[in-house]
């Protein structure tokens, strides 16, 4: 199971993303029984990468929270 795959929320997917929604478009019966999972698998593997990615991003940008903070009230004692 994977995110929404709304093009606004994936950059770095997005033309794997079409090629799913194309490839799905094509071959309508065909997909059940397999047609289109290369394709899918790839996206799998693409989603996971930008997923970890925004993940060290928020780790980073949490760090950076916590530190300020922790600045802040070292100050005012």
């Amino acid at each position: 199971m994977h995110p929404s795959l709304a093009p606004h929320l994936h950059n770095d997917c997005l033309q794997i993303i079409e090629e799913l929604h194309r490839c799905h478009e094509e071959h309508p019966f065909r997909k059940f029984v397999g047609e289109c999972n290369d394709i899918k698998r790839a996206l799998d593997t693409c989603l996971k990468k930008e997923d970890l990615k925004r993940r060290r991003k928020n780790l980073e940008e949490s760090r950076r929270r916590q530190k300020s903070m922790q600045e802040f009230y070292a100050e005012e004692k």
